[in-house]
């Protein structure tokens, strides 16, 4: 099995930086505000070649508190429980308190291998404050600067000599298959929707818009195949983004649109469909990411407002007509477990290839059907066709006067070729090249 490397200790003290350090990304947020991380976040990274996961959760409180603290504390326990070795980052510059204390008693009990890491020795002075660390009674201190990598390694030889080797299969399956990113407006569902899609309570979900401030990937199986959750933080009109966290939340999601393989546009069938949903959907296209329209809490809706939805999703969303569309509702599970049909789907059949001969057939037979336009007193050419990318896949024209070919015949073209390839709901990107044909036996001589 992957190892799973867990960072626990109370707000500010550089977990999320311990984070984007073992994983040599930006992928925590980090600023200097308490409690920035709200769930476990997870991360794949590798130490001499092994691959591991590392999860970065919430500051730790342990003591009895009401609210969103309180949920914070239970994702970190649940986080405890999934990993094989727990790093304790405790403050060097601020010394031990007594929060570290209940920290250090709560892990005691959870029987996980606990390694103390005191972060931030890269402050002046900060070594004169180590011994009183001792005092929590987890064995000899690390020291590190997860700012600056100072000490890290050391602290992960110590890791893995502790852990067994694991399985090769194992590795080399970690991080394969779909990667689902999960959209929408704060508040619709998308976290009640992943842990129902997941079955377990892995993120955080509280009565408060926009509790999800990260973008969470979450590696999981089911029914023995591999994906990767990716939920998102709701993305805000721009009017409505100030600095800050709600700022950084925007380009973390634009981010995970670009690592996802499948799109989840999640919807409330009570508030309809507003511009912003609209928004997301357009940048998700531009990134030519495969989109399925999640209608979620539509269990409480009568025939008549059911009905008024589907024509608002028919009218606003008219530009992604080949995109499915499932009702759900995400907090009962009614429907969830069919979302999983067309991600497989989308996730195979935006991968495909098609040979440049069954390309230009298909050519053939498009223009034999309907020929593109006259302009100008001659017809506009389309003399081949092959193929210049995957996911989105991405079909290449070559022929003459293209730049003037109309609109309408391009979406007759993309509709065309959706039937002839069998490519209904994945985005197709057609780009249009004038110029010769680099097959012709005697091109024309250019210009000197």
């Amino acid at each position: 099995m992957t190892a799973v490397i867990a960072l626990v200790g109370r707000p500010n003290v550089g977990k999320s930086t311990f984070f984007n350090r073992l994983t040599r990304t930006r992928e925590a947020l980090v600023a200097d505000f308490p409690g920035l991380t709200r769930d476990r976040h997870y991360g794949t990274a590798q130490f001499e070649g092994r691959q591991y996961l590392v999860v970065d959760t919430g500051g730790f409180e342990p003591e009895e508190r009401e609210g969103l603290v309180a949920a914070m504390a239970a994702q970190t326990r649940l986080a405890i429980t999934e990993a094989d070795a727990v790093c304790f980052l405790v403050d060097a510059k601020e010394g031990l308190s007594a929060q570290d204390a209940e920290i250090a008693e709560e892990l005691r009990r959870s029987g996980k291998p606990i390694y103390l890491v005191v972060n931030k020795m890269d402050a002046k002075g900060a070594v004169s404050e180590l011994p009183e660390f001792h005092r929590l009674g987890l064995g000899m201190p690390y020291t590190i600067s997860a700012a600056h990598g100072h000490g890290v390694e050391p602290l992960l030889e110590a890791i893995f000599s502790d852990l067994p080797t694991p399985e090769a299969e194992a590795a080399e399956a970690a991080g394969k298959g779909p990667r689902i990113a999960m959209l929408g407006r704060p508040n619709v569902g998308k976290s009640t929707l992943v842990n129902a899609m997941l079955g377990e309570k892995r993120v955080l979900v509280f009565d408060e818009p926009g509790t999800t401030r990260d973008s969470i990937r979450i590696p999981y199986e089911r029914q023995g195949k591999p994906y990767v959750m990716i939920d998102t933080a709701g993305m805000r009109r721009r009017a409505r983004v100030g600095e800050g966290l709600e700022k950084l939340s925007v380009l973390k999601t634009l981010s995970a649109l670009r690592e996802a393989d499948v799109v989840l546009l999640v919807l409330d069938a009570r508030l309809g469909i507003a511009e912003q949903d609209a928004h997301l959907v357009g940048v998700a296209v531009e990134l030519g990411r495969p989109i399925v329209v999640v209608v979620n809490k539509w269990d409480g809706m009568n025939p008549e407002q059911r009905k008024a939805v589907k024509q608002e999703l028919e009218r606003r969303l008219d530009f992604i007509k080949y995109a499915p569309i499932y009702t759900i509702s995400a907090l009962h599970g009614t429907g969830v477990g069919d979302l999983y049909k067309s991600i497989d789907q989308l996730w195979i059949d935006s991968r495909r290839h098609f040979s440049t001969g069954e390309l230009n057939r298909a050519l053939a037979d498009v223009i034999e059907t309907h020929q593109p336009p006259m302009v100008g007193g001659r017809r506009i050419k389309l003399r081949y066709c092959h193929q210049g990318g995957e996911n989105p896949i991405t079909l290449v024209f070559h022929g003459n006067q293209l730049t003037r070919l109309p609109g309408t015949y391009k979406r007759y073209l993309e509709s065309a070729f959706r039937r002839a390839l069998h490519l209904e709901a994945v985005p197709l990107r057609l780009v249009f090249r004038q110029g010769e044909n680099p097959y012709d036996p005697q091109p024309k001589k250019g210009k000197h």
